[in-house]
């Protein structure tokens, strides 16, 4: 690769010009969600039918107000870091290469996925509308940004860096970055020689490493001081999950069923609840696992069917779900069921916190009533997916969580916004890993007398890779940062979700391309990667539920 000298715009400059441009993307968003409220309502109101008709621009315009959200972090972005001296020239690069590219699609297309984009017009509005709202500093960015110079220089810039923790600046303190060091050093040590041989044998993540995990403080990283934990911010979540995901996805995901579980007895459970099992949870003595979908359900909770009857001081359980993860080794479920059956949709659902013995591969379910099947997957393996029957599974009534019936789907909801951080977290690490992978193989593999990492076409992906990986990190600890300061954050961490899945899928699909045919075979890690990837799109809210629950937001204002 020959020395390149990317086109300098002073920072001053970039922010006015980022600026005015941003104006001008919220004024046509805004533009376009009242065009297609008008189109979706009647008589003043969001119609179900008219919205379902017109899916595809509604689920545009979240991911039109994703991209919107990721400009503002990029600015946000730029200014904190100018202002602690912090943004160097790999900052100012990510930066203006990622606003760049971020423009050019609101003002060309979103990709939705492969094979669906949004467009402006889609959103009712004109070519006139769109001139008026398009200044020249939104041509002067995209001209200025996403450049072969600015991407050459960049490339530079992660070769001679390929060591650091993260390509270029977090944005994050060093109390946050010193957990990440320490989370990557656990990584390194006990997950990374070892996760392609529990992918390849779909083993089970050693005990061992769960209780390495426990000592970090790794389940009870949010839970309050006072109950066991650290106390912690969901922004110390993210940046856990995503470092431990980096190394393996079934490890990253380890913390997320103590996560749902911590937070579902903290919001919803009673003191009694809360001072049995937090600290448990906490120290990992007991493993929590989440047991809410069922087989001809999916994402439409309001059609759950398993029933819990109560009789005497004891519910007993009887239906089916599926999708559960890491069921055997649990100690404690979170299981969501109908308790009144006269109720239909979610105001008859109630959540229990149930106990079960641990199982083995010999004798997975020994609790009595309890039966279930393993569900062989492609990727996000180490925890086992399974089947699960329960046939009078009895609970005690003490373990009706809140101790109130009617209230589960409540309580489920209130853990969604960081069920949905985390999610996007590890859809970071598992990018991020995709990114090493590639670099590595392309700087190491020669071809035609020079390495890989030479070429346009290859470094063009890395850098690709980096710039996403940037904007949808910054969207990201934004959420985190929401949820922290206790604002209401469920649009912003469906955006996270929403665009960290798309990030992750592309980076091991462009990873795997790097390897070539190497890619394909199974002895590569970027084989597990891209398997492991293709999850995140799927669980915590299929993308197109993702879209559909943002849109929803969007439209009834």
């Amino acid at each position: 690769m020959t020395a390149a000298v990317a086109l300098k715009i002073e920072p001053a400059t970039w922010l006015a010009d980022a600026k005015e441009a941003l104006a001008a993307v919220e004024a046509l968003y805004n533009e376009g969600l009242a065009s297609v409220r008008a189109r979706v309502s009647r008589d003043g109101r969001i119609d179900n039918a008219l919205f379902e008709a017109d899916q595809h621009a509604a689920h545009g315009l979240a991911w039109f107000a994703t991209y919107v959200q990721g400009l503002k972090e990029l600015i946000h972005y730029a200014e904190r870091l100018q202002a602690e001296g912090a943004y160097g020239e790999t900052e100012e690069l990510l930066n203006q290469i990622g606003f760049a590219e971020l423009l050019a699609q609101v003002y060309g297309g979103i990709p939705m996925s492969q094979g669906e984009f949004v467009r402006l017009s889609d959103f009712g509005l004109s070519a006139q509308q769109i001139a008026a709202r398009r200044p020249a500093s939104v041509d002067r960015l995209i001209l200025s940004g996403n450049t072969p110079a600015n991407r050459a220089r960049l490339a530079e810039l992660i070769d001679h860096h390929a060591a650091a923790e993260t390509i270029g600046a977090s944005g994050l303190d060093e109390t946050l970055e010193a957990i990440r060091s320490e989370m990557r050093k656990f990584a390194a040590d006990h997950v990374v020689p070892y996760a392609q041989e529990w992918h390849a044998k779909n083993a089970y993540i050693p005990l061992e490493v769960i209780a390495g995990l426990a000592e970090l403080g790794v389940f009870g990283l949010t839970i309050p001081e006072q109950y066991g934990g650290s106390g912690m911010g969901k922004i110390a979540m993210c940046v856990v999950s995503e470092e431990l995901s980096r190394a393996y996805i079934g490890v990253g995901s380890l913390g997320t069923r103590s996560e749902i579980a911590g937070e579902l007895i903290l919001v919803g459970g009673t003191e009694a609840q809360k001072n049995k099992y937090l600290p448990k949870i906490s120290s990992g003595e007991i493993l929590p696992t989440a047991v809410f979908t069922e087989p001809n359900n999916g994402s439409d909770l309001a059609g759950l069917r398993t029933r819990a009857v109560r009789e005497g001081d004891v519910y007993k359980v009887t239906g089916n779900k599926t999708w559960i993860t890491h069921p055997v080794r649990a100690d404690i479920m979170t299981l969501l069921t109908r308790t009144n059956p006269n109720e239909k949709g979610y105001k008859g659902l109630s959540m229990f916190i149930a106990e079960k013995p641990r199982g083995t591969d010999e004798a997975p379910f020994p609790a009595k009533g309890m039966t279930g099947g393993e569900i062989e997957v492609l990727g996000y393996r180490g925890m086992k997916e399974f089947e699960i029957g329960f046939d009078n599974f009895e609970v005690p009534a003490e373990n009706l969580l809140g101790g109130e019936e009617g209230k589960g789907f409540k309580q489920l909801m209130e853990t969604f916004e960081s069920a949905r951080i985390q999610t996007a977290a590890r859809a970071l690490g598992v990018a991020q890993c995709a990114l090493d992978l590639g670099l590595k193989y392309a700087k190491e593999r020669i071809q035609f007398g020079k390495p890989l990492f030479a070429f346009p076409r290859v470094y063009n992906k890395i850098v690709s890779m980096a710039v996403e990986i940037h904007v949808a990190r910054q969207i990201t600890y934004f959420a985190a940062r929401e949820k922290d300061e206790g604002k209401r954050c469920d649009l912003e961490a469906g955006m996270a979700k929403l665009l960290g899945a798309r990030v992750a899928w592309a980076a091991a699909d462009n990873a795997l391309q790097i390897h070539g045919g190497n890619g394909f075979a199974l002895e590569y890690p970027v084989s597990r990667v891209l398997c492991d990837a293709r999850i995140l799109n799927i669980f915590e809210g299929a993308a197109e539920i993702q879209a559909q629950v943002i849109a929803r937001r969007l439209l009834e204002g």
